[in-house]
């Protein structure tokens, strides 16, 4: 009798175990909703989707191990996975974002990227998800405004919903996510201006903001964020001059300001500065380059083209240590071409359509 008893309680224990190590049910219901709302007509990547345990071999879907509770959506367009190497294809989706995937409530990382043909809204209740740290929605054709109260998520380090048609302004509430430090919006249909306390974003290293409709100046503050290394703010609508602050921050080594509608003249900091990737074309540039290039003046490219620069091209720019790629072309600038490095490896592709400039690669002067 005792080993009955014995034989049932541990049958008892092991199921109960079993059920313990899989997803929750409600878990796996709000997979299945998720699911519904997408289509992918050519991968199958999908087929896994079955049995009672989301938290096994259910692809792109990884759970935590303690708890068991679905933490990671990790759902790439494009990738190196067997599924692909098969089909010889990358992914394509359509279909949109089910809410059903706030019901996930423990998620820390969504990555539905690449996949070219999702469209619908961003969800606004994924900004209740208090343990995400990765949106990534990259590459698909999401509309619709980013939600309002993009700030709750105060864990989130990683925001990108670059590639994408989504409209609206960058919420002022962005600004409160204190621990972002990826922010990629490029390539979408943005406008209004950049919020003045940007640089509150303290930890940020990478802000894309390129491609959009966004007005207004450059906000002063950005240069508060002492990690950022890659500021890109080009073909916009952007006006009024260049924050001088930015040519004085420490880690600023790519700045593309390219394709607005900034005037003014060259901030003196930025040919002495960290940054290494200048691109000031294509604005309403005034004024004269400044004369103080130096030994600190490291530039794999430096362009200045389709401006309204005027003067002659400084002579300290010889001192610089190293310019990689230059284009001073379509401006007015007068007078000879500096002899020596850079100069001595440049086209004329660098200096035409200018007022009076002579000398190498030029005609003599």
């Amino acid at each position: 009798m005792g080993s009955v008893v014995l034989f049932l309680t541990l049958t008892l224990l092991a199921v109960t175990s079993s059920t313990v190590k899989s997803c929750p049910p409600s878990d796996r219901a709000a997979l299945l909703a998720f699911k519904a709302a997408l289509h992918e007509p050519y991968l199958g990547i999908f087929n896994s989707w079955t049995g009672s345990d989301c938290c096994h071999n259910w692809y792109g879907v990884s759970c935590d191990p303690e708890t068991h509770r679905v933490a990671d959506i990790n759902l790439r367009g494009e990738s190196e996975d067997p599924i692909f190497e098969r089909a010889h294809r990358t992914g394509y989706m359509t279909g949109y974002i089910s809410p059903a995937i706030c019901k996930l409530t423990r998620l820390s990382a969504i990555t539905i990227a690449d996949w070219k043909g999702i469209s619908g809204e961003i969800p606004d209740c994924i900004t209740s998800l208090p343990f995400l740290r990765i949106l990534d929605l990259i590459g698909n054709k999401i509309s619709g405004d980013i939600p309002a109260d993009i700030g709750r998520l105060t864990r989130l380090t990683v925001l990108n919903v670059a590639d994408n048609l989504i409209s609206g302004t960058i919420p002022p509430s962005i600004t409160n996510i204190s621990s972002l430090m990826h922010l990629d919006l490029r390539n979408n249909k943005l406008w209004g201006e950049i919020p003045r306390n940007f640089g509150r974003l303290r930890m940020l290293s990478r802000a894309l903001l390129s491609r959009n409709q966004l007005s207004g100046q450059i906000p002063s503050s950005i240069s508060k964020i002492y990690r950022l290394a890659d500021l890109d703010l080009s073909l916009n609508s952007l006006s009024g001059p260049i924050p001088d602050s930015l040519g004085r921050m420490s880690v600023l080594g790519t700045l593309n300001l390219d394709g607005n509608k900034i005037s003014g003249t060259i901030p003196v900091s930025l040919l002495n500065s960290r940054i290494s990737n200048l691109n000031l074309s294509k604005n309403a540039i005034q004024g004269q380059i400044p004369d103080v290039f130096g030994p600190r003046s490291y530039f794999t490219a430096l362009d200045l083209a389709y401006n309204n620069l005027k003067g002659p091209i400084p002579k300290s720019i010889i001192s610089a240590s190293y310019i990689g790629h230059l284009d001073l072309s379509h401006n007015h600038l007068c007078g000879p071409i500096p002899a020596g490095s850079p100069f001595n490896h440049l086209e004329a592709s660098s200096f035409v359509y200018n007022d009076c400039l002579c000398g190498k690669p030029l005609k003599a002067c």
